[in-house]
């Protein structure tokens, strides 16, 4: 076998490990998931998962990279240069809503995250700066909007991520809850797409100026 073979198997073994240890992950909980069960998974062994991550904590952060590097890179096909402001953020919603939805294990991943308290990520150096990215496009599409006159709200990056972020992700993570309260399922293809209708065009009202104060 040659080099270039090696390493291609070798990629292809930590794909594989990292497939198989985010379903258990999502599944199970950082602390309820064990690598032992992983590797049966595979049918492989314990020693070969630690030959390329080298604990637990270092698999599950490379899991975290993985999911998060994703959905960055669906951010990243929003195409700013060639689309009107509206539409690149109303895009940037909608895509953002699709991943979510076709990545359940994604946000169980960030739940589960979340009430480690971001322990893991903060050891990654790979996640400390793979919000940059988006908080970039999503500047260069308000400038774009304030400089056309679409825009009239002054957004700050952030707060706009977390208000598509914050819709997408309740309507998977909170799917259970809110249909036992309300009744409705807010997965159900029946609803898909009046509500991947509304988180971009909630944004996008949010821009324009939608509930802002007369100024007189």
């Amino acid at each position: 076998m040659t080099t270039t073979e090696r390493r291609r198997d070798a990629e292809r073994t930590k794909a594989e490990i990292l497939q198989v240890a985010q379903r258990e992950f999502a599944r199970k909980g950082y602390a309820g998931a064990r690598v032992d069960e992983i590797a049966e998974l595979m049918r492989t062994t314990k020693r070969m998962i630690y030959y390329y991550f080298s604990s637990k904590e270092q698999l599950f952060i490379a899991v975290l990279e993985k999911a998060y590097s994703e959905v960055r890179a669906v951010e990243q096909k929003v195409d700013v240069a060639h689309l009107a402001p509206v539409e690149a953020i109303r895009t940037l919603a909608e895509l953002t809503f699709d991943h979510h939805d076709a990545h359940r294990d994604f946000i169980k991943l960030v739940a589960i995250e979340n009430i480690h308290q971001a322990e893991h990520i903060s050891k990654s150096p790979v996640l400390a700066n793979l919000g940059t990215p988006v908080l970039d496009l999503i500047e260069r599409i308000l400038a774009a909007g304030k400089a056309s006159g679409d825009f009239v709200t002054e957004a700050d990056a952030v707060d706009v991520h977390m208000i598509i972020s914050s819709f997408c992700f309740f309507r998977v993570s909170n799917a259970h809850t809110f249909g036992a309260l309300f009744g409705r399922d807010m997965t159900a293809p029946e609803n898909r797409a009046r509500l991947r209708k509304m988180v971009g065009e909630m944004v996008v009202a949010y821009l324009r100026g939608a509930g802002a104060a007369d100024v007189t």
